[in-house]
């Protein structure tokens, strides 16, 4: 505990309140993060790590909020639409098909892998400095964006190697996004005060030293997440190749329902951002503010869902999924009916706790469905999927007409086809051959010969 000054003052006292006060909310905080075993497993080293994924791309994001949005987004430009679209939705699209079957293959170097992404993401942080005026930005920051989706689908992977035996996955995969979404706050206002001082590219020095110091942490995580003897990659199809394990329905019932609740989500984070954007031209507080409003209400949502879903568990985690996903379309056809600022920020609030408790359900699913031997796969493959329906969100929010009403109704539409083929996969049927519910509700473990 600090001592107390010998002469008070104001000042000094302030100061020693505030010293107080930091070293009880470290404490805090280091207690919760080694909480259930979670040190002694390695899980508080990965989630430091996940925490420092989350601080850069909040860094990264404050340093490139004006370049990026309110050059690129301005209405009537084809081109600059086109590259918008390429610099925000390319990342998801190149890690998605390519991440999760290069897992399988990685017997060695996972921890090595992680920090790689880190060292690179520094290079290319530097490179976003010294060039923030020209075009030389562009590659580099599209480069950060593909490795910090790289890391989390290898986070994906490596996280049920480091589960302790009093947490499931589920709370585990919920408690560090809700540190990485504290996290990802508060060095987001440490990289705007950088800005504000130095300009834009002062905050992606700032990037760039939290970047280091994740690589730092990737390399504390134990070596026996290294450990891959005995895996099983899994399988999406309900007939793999040889020596794959098929998913059962269950995991697939929560894989489309939450791939249907991202498509939202990305939907949602670039649509509103064009809207706001035709809506306030030449007004960049309003946008600003706008934005803020709309931000807000997602990142409460998000927090919420993680909160809660660490804290409870759900006995039947499909049919929170499908309940979530019924609670996004209710948000989207009331947003396309009554379309405003407010509506919008509701699908925020509504999409963003649906995300997050939609995910908790698929991450207990995985855990309780999937063979030991497979799990790591399983994880980075659902991963990948996530990613996807995210891009495709993203695609539409960034094509379609920026007009409210017409933006939710075309979403409400996918939402609802979703939605269906998620109940029909629950039943055993399918809309889509081979990717529904004609398969077990639980697939028998295979294991390679």
């Amino acid at each position: 505990m600090p001592t107390l000054p010998k002469k008070l003052t104001v000042t000094r006292v302030m100061w020693f309140r505030a010293k107080q006060l930091s070293s009880q909310a470290l404490a805090t905080f280091r207690k919760a993060a080694h909480a259930d075993g979670a040190k002694q497993s390695g899980l508080s080293s990965l989630t430091y790590a996940v925490m420092l994924n989350y601080a850069a791309d909040a860094a990264m994001a404050v340093a490139l909020a004006n370049t990026l949005f309110f050059s690129a987004a301005a209405g009537e430009s084809r081109g600059k639409v086109a590259l918008y679209l390429l610099i925000t939705v390319a990342p998801f699209a190149l890690v998605a098909p390519v991440i999760g079957p290069a897992l399988d293959r990685i017997q060695h170097g996972r921890r090595v892998a992680l920090a790689a992404s880190c060292v690179l993401r520094i290079f290319l942080s530097i490179v976003m400095a010294l060039n923030f005026d020209n075009w030389g930005l562009y590659p580099a920051a599209l480069g950060s964006m593909v490795l910090s989706k790289s890391f989390m689908v290898l986070k994906a992977a490596i996280t049920p190697r480091v589960l302790p035996r009093d947490i499931t996955l589920s709370k585990t995969n919920a408690r560090m996004t809700v540190f990485g979404l504290v996290a990802g706050g508060v060095f987001g206002a440490v990289a705007a005060g950088f800005a504000n001082l130095f300009g834009s590219p002062g905050a992606l020095w700032c990037t760039a030293v939290l970047c280091l110091a994740n690589a730092y942490y990737c390399l504390r995580i134990p070596s026996w997440v290294e450990v891959t003897e005995g895996e099983v990659p899994a399988s999406l199809r309900a007939t793999p190749k040889p020596k794959r394990q098929p998913l059962g329905r269950t995991v697939v019932v929560a894989l489309w329902g939450n791939g249907s609740i991202r498509m939202l989500t990305g939907f949602l984070m670039l649509f509103a951002a064009f809207v706001v954007r035709a809506q306030t031209e030449g007004d960049a507080f309003m946008q600003l503010l706008l934005l803020g409003v709309i931000a807000a209400a997602a990142g409460i949502g998000s927090f919420l869902g993680n909160a809660v879903g660490a804290r409870l568990h759900f006995g039947a985690p499909d049919q929170v999924v499908i309940g979530c996903l019924i609670a996004t379309l209710a948000s989207t056809v009331l947003a396309a009916v009554l379309s405003g600022l407010v509506t919008a920020a509701v699908v925020g609030l509504v999409g963003a706790t649906a995300s997050s408790l939609a995910k908790v359900s698929l991450d207990a699913v995985i855990q309780d469905d999937v063979p030991d031997e497979s799990r790591a796969s399983a994880f980075g493959r659902s991963e990948t999927i996530l990613q996807l329906g995210w891009v495709f969100g993203g695609t539409l929010g960034v094509l379609l007409p920026t007009e409210y009403w017409v933006g939710f109704t075309v979403l409400s539409v996918l939402l609802a086809v979703g939605l269906a083929q998620t109940i029909q996969t629950r039943r055993g049927a399918t809309l889509i051959p081979g990717l529904g519910g004609d398969r077990p509700l639980r697939a028998a473990p295979v294991f390679p010969r």
